[in-house]
């Protein structure tokens, strides 16, 4: 790992066994998760240990700290999209292509690549979400199955303020009615836990002192089920919202969003059209509730 990474490989993801539930811990708390390659490839890595534990029923992802995920890490010290990694897919390693393959490689392993693999998982996945859950934020939380959040937990995907057009696992339709997508994306505002619910983006909210309790409540019960029945449960209805077109608008969507970098990137020089980390936490915190 480069020098300027700022944990371990066993620090920026955190594994626990309870029981029959696996605990997958995003542990940046002071960059409230933010995702680097680093954490992306240390929660594939925890996620294939869970598959591969017999034990293991259920497997619950959280954030450490006062957040769930403030998205991908665009501005932190630990940003390491120039790095190398081991890669998880059949995709070459993009840190010496020139132009738009270089994002385009990457996001393909790293972000669509993985979140597809992760959503596949054979075993049901909790997101357990307290405060920010933003652009790549959502993506954690939309490959699980189910989504228990807190009262105070927000969510928003504020990427069109870039000009690109939402993150790149593209599942805003699947998530929300459409016309309540293109006002999630066309704002880019918080959208409060209460109408996320409302919209059927959530299974349950609960007080933030509950959270913990309430999820793994719910992961102990669905634990008590066949493995094999969840397994065929839940590919059916993945293959249900794949017939839907779920799978085939990623695919559309994830070229705009490349067109998109490299539109920014000819136009004025930055693939991000100019926003970094702060720029996009004030729109947030300027920005009026959905």
């Amino acid at each position: 790992m480069a020098e300027h990474n700022d944990k371990n490989e066993a620090d920026v993801v955190l594994y626990e066994v309870r029981g029959a539930v696996a605990l997958v811990t995003m542990n940046r708390p002071e960059y409230h998760n933010a995702q680097n390659s680093q954490m992306t490839y240390a929660l594939d890595a925890a996620f294939r240990r869970a598959c591969d534990d017999d034990e293991v029923k259920v497997i619950v992802l959280r954030g450490a700290g006062k957040h769930f995920s403030a998205g991908h890490d665009i501005g932190t010290p630990g940003r390491d999209v120039d790095q190398t990694f081991d890669r998880a897919s059949l995709w070459y390693d993009h840190t010496n292509k020139p132009g738009g393959e270089f994002l385009y490689a990457r996001e393909q392993e790293v972000y669509l690549g993985m979140c597809r693999r992760w959503r596949e998982m054979p075993k049901p996945t909790i997101a357990m979400v307290q405060g920010a859950c933003i652009a790549g934020g959502l993506m954690l939380a939309w490959v699980c199955d189910l989504i228990v959040a807190s009262e105070d937990s927000y969510f928003a995907d504020p990427v069109v303020r870039m000009g690109i057009p939402g993150v790149e696992y593209f599942a805003h339709v699947h998530e929300l009615n459409p016309r309540i997508a293109k006002e999630f994306l066309f704002l880019g505002e918080r959208m409060p836990a209460a109408r996320a619910y409302q919209m059927g983006m959530l299974n349950r909210v609960v007080a933030r002192d509950l959270l913990e309790q309430e999820t793994l409540d719910i992961a102990g019960r669905i634990a008590q089920m066949p493995r094999l029945g969840l397994q065929l449960s839940k590919q059916a209805v993945n293959n249900a919202e794949d017939l839907m077109g779920k799978r085939a608008t990623m695919d559309m969507v994830f070229g705009l969003h490349h067109f998109a970098h490299a539109h920014n990137e000819l136009v004025s020089g930055d693939r991000l059209g100019g926003y970094d980390a702060k720029a996009m936490a004030r729109s947030q915190r300027t920005s009026g509730g959905a």
